[in-house]
């Protein structure tokens, strides 16, 4: 038993703890963030007066793949169908200060198309994005190329994306699945130490190939499509007081120039719509964010826009000095990082297009997970 209990020479007792490496496999997975939408509608309108809607239930993965690249992707459940919004890889610095991106993306079309809905400071998109793109915005698959850099006092990025032209509102007709090509511009600058002002200019081409006519089924000719975009951005923000006070401004302008073949058969023809917002925001204290918008559409004006099966509306009517406009006033209430409630009262009247409509609308917003209400 002496033998038993006595130590080796030089040997003192330890305490051994045993941990699994295989713990550290977790850091491995992506990060996983669910945002929900949710929005209460009052409407005069003849067709609907109230509505609660959960607009949106979204899943967001995000990971680093390695120290070079990122992998982001965002499922949206609406009305019971999922779809994917977005999923697209990141490669950084393929070049100096050049980032490729590969995947399914919302467009650098101006500013507010490459958000979110949850992300945006309303409840839904302006009008004029709406009517020229549809009611997800400018959406396709391809790949991206940003770059940035400064020259002087100001910073630049420029973006160059060749994606499908898939958009049904702009390319439509386009059954060869020919890529569109869009450039983007943007100009930032600090014009004092509590003011900065960003302005930016976009332009983007694509084709489409089959036409519709009443006198032969279809007609197969490539014609061209070009969009224009305007946008620019002013932001007041004193530094010592910057999470209770600031002053933004936002416009942006939107043109279109698409040639058809005329669906009554007398040959090629143009249409030329377009429309612009402007928005006016401020935060009035830590939580709270109040503000203004007026949007103004006007769509070409051709006879044959209303034939039946035929139809080109929105971006053309039938009737003449056709346009529509929208002024909203809206107020947030940010009660956390992850939750957000919002009110907002919207008239939209006009003449050729739908009947006015005043609404009031509340809307919910909450993130749970690591991501928060990132806007893209």
């Amino acid at each position: 038993m002496e033998a038993v209990q006595k130590t080796l020479p030089g040997k003192e007792p330890t305490d051994v703890t045993f941990e699994s490496g295989g713990l550290g496999l977790q850091a491995l997975n992506p990060e996983i963030s669910v945002t929900g939408d949710m929005v209460f509608t009052y409407s005069d309108a003849d067709d609907v007066k109230q509505d609660f809607i959960f607009r949106d239930l979204g899943v967001h993965f995000e990971a680093y793949l390695d120290p070079y690249s990122r992998f982001k992707a965002a499922i949206h459940n609406s009305a019971g169908e999922a779809a994917l919004e977005e999923a697209y890889f990141t490669r950084y610095g393929v070049l100096g200060n050049m980032n490729l991106t590969l995947g399914k993306f919302r467009q650098q079309f101006g500013v507010v198309n490459r958000w979110h809905k949850h992300g945006l400071d309303w409840v839904d998109f302006p009008l004029p994005l709406l009517q020229i793109f549809g009611d997800e915005g400018l959406n396709q698959t391809g790949l991206s190329l940003d770059w940035s850099g400064s020259l002087g006092n100001a910073s630049q990025e420029l973006t160059l994306q060749l994606t499908d032209g898939e958009n049904g509102r702009i390319f439509g007709q386009n059954t060869k699945n020919r890529p569109s090509v869009l450039l983007h511009y943007k100009n930032y600058r600090d014009i004092s130490a509590n003011t900065y002002f960003e302005l930016g200019l976009t332009g983007m081409i694509g084709w489409n190939d089959q036409w519709q006519t009443t006198g032969p089924a279809t007609v197969d000719e490539t014609r061209d499509v070009q969009v224009y975009g305007l946008d620019c951005t002013l932001l007041w923000e004193p530094t010592q007081r910057m999470r209770y006070r600031n002053l933004e401004w936002r416009s942006e302008l939107y043109y279109v120039n698409k040639n058809i073949l005329a669906p009554d058969g007398a040959g090629k023809d143009t249409l030329n719509p377009w429309g612009a917002y402007s928005s006016l925001q401020s935060k009035i204290s830590r939580t709270v964010d109040i503000g203004v918008r007026g949007d103004y559409y006007r769509p070409e004006v051709k006879d044959y826009a209303g034939l039946d099966d035929l139809s080109l509306s929105p971006l053309a009517v039938a009737q003449d000095d056709a346009y529509r406009w929208l002024g909203a006033v809206y107020a947030t209430w940010h009660q956390s990082p992850f939750v957000k409630f919002r009110v907002e009262y919207d008239h939209e009247d006009g003449k050729g297009m739908s009947e006015s409509d005043n609404r009031i609308m509340l809307q919910c917003i909450f993130a749970a997970g690591p991501h928060k209400h990132e806007r893209y």
